[in-house]
């Protein structure tokens, strides 16, 4: 059986993610792909850090270790931050290897530059995990316009707030209690900002906007406002009303066909698809000229859901590359 050798940058939530569906699901993808996927280099911060026991994969904090090593095929990146992460991938490409990443701030300001040089030198980039953790709508939007043209994308793009806005508006807490049960049950880091502020909804929006649309707008001109200074009456008085508060990411096309945005909570009915997208769930929304408007729902973070998208990104490339994949 030939077999394709990966590298993991990163063992924090999502790298770990990866390596566990990796060996959990060896078997199905390998009836799926014909290939064997090995885990053959994992790269840390700390090599002294406890984690999970891995055997028989080298574990390295020296990312030349990956650079040198000619058999890897592919590399899964999922380091948070803009850098080393751009870097390491820009050097990946550079070597020849295809790149997975989960890492959203750093491929909404480099996913451009990044994606050109993957095209010149005739690698791909997998980045299905940057935007809505397990919903494919990376792989729809680039699906849809093979034959259709979008014209706007409407998402609820942050599980942490879609969970603290409920939170909210069922039990009637307040912002930080609901953003303490939030990183009580993991789905909000120490450090919330990025979340609470708009800013993670931003940065996926900004990559939808480059895949829909070829470019962005221009950053300074997007309004992003987030759920931190939404009262908890405000909220739980909408709903008695049958009107929720959701975080919605916009972005359209103006009468000049350049991309626009906003960023901000959204008082919605009840006859509105997000209207019951409660919890950690994330969804959007696609409108396009002939097929209408399309809705795709599904969990928004987390290892397993993250991961799972990288490992869909994983046997596309896989089915994509199989005539020039040399076996090992």
């Amino acid at each position: 059986m030939p077999s394709i050798k990966v590298a993991i940058l990163g063992f924090g939530t999502v790298g770990e993610g990866v390596y566990r569906i990796l060996q959990e699901k060896r078997d199905e993808i390998k009836k799926s792909t014909g290939f064997t996927v090995e885990v053959e280099i994992i790269l840390v911060k700390d090599k002294n850090k406890k984690r999970m026991p891995i055997k028989g994969i080298q574990i390295t904090d020296n990312f030349q270790d990956i650079l040198n090593n000619p058999e890897i095929d592919i590399v899964f990146e999922a380091i948070v931050g803009e850098e080393p992460a751009y870097t390491y991938l820009s050097d990946t490409i550079e070597k020849g290897c295809h790149i997975i990443t989960a890492n959203k701030k750093m491929f909404a300001e480099h996913g451009p530059a990044l994606m050109k040089h993957a095209e010149f030198r005739n690698v791909q980039i997998g980045y299905e995990a940057t935007v809505a953790g397990g919903v494919p709508i990376i792989r729809t939007v680039t699906n849809l316009l093979s034959g259709d043209q979008v014209k706007r994308i409407q998402g609820i793009l942050n599980g942490t707030s879609n969970f603290i806005l409920t939170k909210m508006r069922k039990e009637g807490s307040s912002f930080k209690e609901a953003l303490f049960e939030a990183q009580r049950k993991g789905f909000a880091e120490a450090d919330p900002s990025d979340d609470v502020s708009g800013m993670d909804a931003f940065r996926k929006l900004m990559i939808l906007s480059s895949l829909a649309f070829g470019e962005q707008p221009d950053w300074d001109e997007v309004p992003v406002v987030g759920i931190d200074h939404l009262p908890s009456n405000e909220i739980t008085d909408a709903a008695k009303e049958d009107y929720r508060y959701r975080h919605v990411a916009d972005i359209w096309l103006d009468e000049k066909g350049e991309p626009q945005g906003t960023v901000g909570p959204a008082l919605i009915g009840a006859n509105h698809p997000f209207f019951n997208i409660d919890g950690v769930d994330n969804a959007v929304i696609v409108e396009t000229e002939y097929l209408g408007s399309l809705t795709v729902v599904g969990p928004g973070a987390g290892m397993y859901p993250t991961g799972s998208a990288m490992i869909a990104d994983l046997i596309h490339i896989i089915r994509q590359q199989e005539a020039v994949l040399i076996p090992n």
